[in-house]
């Protein structure tokens, strides 16, 4: 059984800090930053991808409340809200989940880093995405 699902149904202890009928959120065992919390629905989905638009919509406005009390609460100098959609992203546990990562300028560890790639043919790649 998925770790998380397992935790959604309190199998697995966790470090929660906000639970509905329908979505949990608990401190990253695993934190990239002080703070790290991820918000999962307690229904299995595989990723963003995979999951209905109610249960996404909803991930995201617990994700965009606790986002506001993590700012709140420690002070930090700014957030990343991610989630990563397949194993090439970075997806680890093949259920939906969203990250908040607190970011604080004078104590951060964290690294994401964006390389700019050779300009593609802009039309081209409009007209597939149409």
């Amino acid at each position: 059984m998925c770790i998380f699902c397992m935790i959604a149904n309190g199998e697995i202890p966790s470090n929660k800090i906000y639970e509905d009928e329908s979505v949990i959120a608990f401190l990253d065992i695993n934190p990239t930053s002080y703070g790290h919390t991820l918000v999962v629905p307690k229904k299995h989905c595989d990723s963003f991808l995979d999951c209905p638009d109610e249960t996404r919509n909803h991930v995201f406005e617990v994700a965009s409340k606790l986002a506001n009390k993590l700012e709140q609460a420690l002070h930090c100098d700014g957030i990343n809200i991610l989630s990563n959609v397949h194993e090439a992203a970075g997806q680890s546990v093949n259920h939906f989940h969203v990250h908040l990562i607190p970011r604080y300028k004078d104590n951060d560890h964290v690294t994401i880093e964006f390389h700019e790639i050779e300009k593609p043919d802009f039309e081209e790649l409009m007209n597939k995405l149409k």
